[in-house]
Formats: C-alpha cells, structure tokens, sequence
C-alpha cells in the first residue's frame, strides 16, 4: 500500500534535490485534509487504508507544524520518538509509517509507554482509548511537559488534550487546544489551524 504521508504526492527537484518548501507544505496540507490519492492499476488489489492508517499518516505530519521549545534537548542518539500510551491501537502501521522517515533531521521512531512519567522521552504521544478513564490523571501529568498530546478519545481536545481526533463526514479529522499546547510551550503553525475542524482557546476542567 502506498505510505500514506506528504511523500506520496510530492515529486523532487530535477537536480535530484529536495522537494521546495513550498510545493511540500501543500503536499503536507493535504495529506491532513485526508486527500490520499492512489492512481494506477497497481493499486487495485491494494487493501483501502483503515482508520489507524489514517491516524499515523496524521501523526508522521503533525511533527512537521509543531515548533516545540528551542531550549528543548534533544535526544542523545538524535531521535524524534513517536509514543503510544496505553493499548496499542495501531499495531505494526506507525512502525512501517515511521520507519526510515526523519523530521527536521532527526529520525522518526515509534515506541510504546506504560505511563504518563515515560513520556518525558517523546515528541508526540498518542494517547490510546483505553486510559479514557484516567485521562484526567494522564493530562496532569504530562501537563507542561514538552510533549504534543493526541488522542481519539471522545472530546479529548475540549478535556484538555492538544489534538483530538474526530470523524468528520466520515472522514478521520482533528480539533487542536491550543491553550493546552501553549502551556506545554508548542506552537501549533498556522497552517495545521487552518485544517482544523475546530480550535479551541480553554480548557474544560470538569474532565
């Protein structure tokens, strides 16, 4: 099956360089939008990308529109961990998403934690549906820890996650918290905003 990030649609420089820019920040944009394009007849006996192949393309392109702290050390062996809180959902897709990929230089890896207090290793952390009953605990934890929250929980963002995953005309799309990412000190780029179904401003306490 076609890896389903902004690769897929994006075509390098004649000289062999790299994609401009430009050209791959809409490439980017659009594979957030859910526009993955499969063309030709090697395709056919391709399985349709599921949910969970959505949700890592997701996750490869969300690193790309996060400015995290720039006093933020970086991990020693120069690696941008990908987590997963909780059941593990996805299975062996973030992996093969992940695998051999890098963002702003650093190599993209998926790991797997047990707790909130193991994500003090990570970049991003996909918070599973399994711990939507300590959710509350997990968010107080890692709360201002440099760490970009995602989840499918119901109304994760409104409960003080950073993007939260919904379905939107049956199409899997996200609400960003921008608060809650500010507190973290991240800054959520313009662009991943504008593709947001929904950006919120506060933090519901009442998880």
């Amino acid at each position: 099956m076609a890896r389903l990030h902004n690769r897929a649609c994006c075509t390098r420089n004649r000289d062999g360089g790299h994609v401009r820019q430009g050209l791959a920040l809409v490439c980017a944009i659009a594979v957030l939008n859910g526009l993955f394009l499969l063309t030709g007849p090697a395709h056919a006996q391709e399985r349709k990308p599921g949910e969970y192949d959505v949700k890592a393309a997701y996750l490869y392109n969300f690193g790309r529109f996060v400015n995290w702290p720039a006093t933020l050390t970086p991990a020693t062996d120069n690696a941008f961990p990908v987590c997963i809180l909780g059941h593990d959902p996805f299975g062996p897709i973030l992996d093969e998403t992940l695998a051999n990929e890098t963002t702003n230089g650093r190599s993209l890896l998926a790991k797997r934690i047990a707790k909130a207090a193991d994500a003090t290793d990570c970049r991003i952390v996909f918070i599973s549906n399994s711990e939507a009953a300590r959710l509350k605990e997990l968010l107080e934890t890692m709360h201002k820890m440099p760490v970009l929250t995602v989840s499918d929980i119901p109304e994760f963002a409104k409960r003080g996650g950073m993007i939260g995953f919904v379905t939107s005309e049956n199409r899997v799309r996200f609400e960003v918290n921008t608060a809650a990412a500010s507190d973290a000190g991240l800054t959520l780029s313009a662009e991943l905003l504008k593709v947001a179904v929904a950006v919120r401003k506060d933090r519901d306490t009442k998880n």
